[in-house]
């Protein structure tokens, strides 16, 4: 085994994954340690932040371990990417001890703070200056209710003393003991404090969000030199962090979306659906969030975003609570036991629905069952109900930018079903590519910080590395899938 390696840390929500990648970009050393949540009452969701600097030293240790233990060599490792949890964030003092626990972007505390704002008048501003919507995911909105809600942290923010910083701004001051206070673009993207126009902190923004004291670190690309550890002793010598890019930023540049009208979608429990819209921002009209994809340099790539509340949970809902089949695996060969959906149509707003339609007061639905429908076609509504919102979701990238859609990556746990798959690519007429990969957030991180550093010579290269993508193209005949859309659009309204 032989280097040189690059270091890759994604530090997610339920874990950290560190992965170290070769020159070819294969995985060759893997380490896991699980992370603790706090689910509370009234929506309030918090990590202990100490225990995220740990839960990464740990795993760090483990992938170094399993490293040793192949024969490889940890001197040669060159470099470290930090791939992160999206909107989380830490506050803490001069002497870098937290002043709160860590807010998780699952936290719901700040709902009547966004309320406020929307009344005030402010969100068409929040919207034009950072691309986001006055929603509780974002992370200013519950810095403004600790700021009125928690004594201690109003005081460090009034006294100038209280330093903000997403995770992998709090882990890199951590990494470096205290040494270097940064951030990049798309970390920076996701706070509602960031001007996508003049790429740094709106300072009048957060003058109304009475933050003005508020310290916050300094803004860089995706890929650049932040700062150099030895990860609390582990290493013998320092290496470079060099890159820091959120967790869906990382995963879309791991999976090639380096061009405008290429993206990327998780079919995970819910989707998080990312499109290169090229070099300049551009406003949606349509529910999605202009974020800034990745950068490099002077090179900046910004991108829509769209969520769906709701795939994979479907599936399990119908295992779970309505008994339909006994394993996930099942799905596939039902949905394909019919010809159709005999114009059954579930629609998932279990929880709402999201992006592009953003009506969280709808409540899900199964229409259109006759006597000849049995449990195929509902399964088969289930499947055919996440391609059908991915679709809903590309039609108004596409309508907001001009931009349209060139291919579609995939990676999440759905992306075995084939069913699922190929429905998506006849749907959107245009080839659905599976990199096969799971820790493809790493990849990306790896990929940046493998380009700073330059054991990756360029993005051509990258793209020329040899992977096990599958790519799915859509079949010659399309006409149940472009008629079942027709369907879902009356199912939804």
């Amino acid at each position: 085994m032989n280097g040189p390696f690059i270091l890759a840390i994604d530090q997610g929500t339920s874990s950290t994954k560190t992965v170290l990648f070769d020159i070819n970009g294969m995985a060759v050393a893997r380490g896991v340690e699980p992370l603790h949540t706090s689910y509370l009452d009234g929506g309030f969701v918090e990590q202990d932040p100490e225990a995220i600097y740990n839960n990464v030293l740990g795993s760090v240790e483990k992938c170094l371990a399993d490293l040793r233990a192949k024969g490889g060599i940890v001197s040669e490792i060159k470099a470290c990417g930090i791939s992160n949890q999206r909107e989380t964030f830490v506050l803490w003092d001069e002497k870098g001890n937290s002043l709160c626990p860590a807010v998780v972007w699952q936290c719901k505390r700040s709902v009547a703070i966004c309320e406020r704002l929307k009344a005030s008048g402010l969100e068409s501003e929040i919207r034009q200056k950072t691309g986001l919507l006055v929603d509780p995911y974002f992370s200013a909105s519950k810095v403004i209710w600790l700021n009125e809600n928690h004594a201690e942290v109003k005081s460090a923010i009034q006294a100038g003393k209280a330093f903000f910083g997403t995770v992998d701004t709090w882990l890199l001051y951590k990494l470096t003991d205290g040494a270097y206070y940064r951030t990049d673009h798309t970390n920076a993207s996701r706070t509602m404090f960031f001007n996508l126009h003049t790429l740094d902190w709106d300072r009048k923004l957060l003058a109304e969000f009475d933050l003005h004291n508020l310290q916050l670190p300094d803004i860089q690309p995706s890929s650049s030199s932040f700062g150099a550890t030895d990860f609390g002793g582990l290493l013998e010598t320092k290496i470079e962090v060099s890159a820091m890019i959120g967790d869906s930023h990382a995963a879309a540049f791991g999976e090639g979306c380096f061009a405008p009208g290429i993206a990327k979608a998780t079919l995970g429990t819910g989707s998080s659906i990312l499109m290169n819209i090229g070099k300049f921002p551009k406003p949606s009209q349509n529910g999605m969030v202009t974020t800034i994809g990745w950068s490099m340099g002077k090179h900046v790539e910004y991108a829509l975003e769209g969520v769906i509340v709701t795939c994979g949970a479907t599936i399990s809902w119908l295992k779970n609570n309505l008994g339909m089949f006994g394993e996930i695996t099942d799905t596939q060969e039902m949905a394909n036991a019919v010809r159709d959906n005999n114009g059954v149509y579930l629609v998932p707003a279990f929880s709402g629905l999201g992006a592009p339609h953003w009506d969280m007061s709808r409540k899900a639905s199964i229409t259109g069952l006759t006597f000849d429908c049995n449990k195929n076609h509902i399964v088969r509504a289930a499947l055919e109900s996440i391609p059908y919102q991915i679709k809903d979701v590309i039609m108004a990238m596409e309508s907001d930018t001009g931009i349209l859609l060139q291919e579609l990556k995939i990676d999440g746990g759905l992306t075995a079903n084939t069913f699922v798959v190929q429905f998506l690519a006849d749907l959107l007429e245009k080839p659905v590519v599976n990199l096969g990969f799971p820790e493809v957030s790493a990849l990306g991180a790896a990929y940046l910080a493998g380009l700073q550093a330059g054991v990756y010579e360029s993005i051509a290269f990258l793209k020329g590395l040899s992977r096990d993508h599958t790519t799915v193209n859509p079949s010659p005949d399309n006409s149940i899938a472009a008629s079942g859309y027709l369907g879902w659009r009356e199912a939804v309204g």
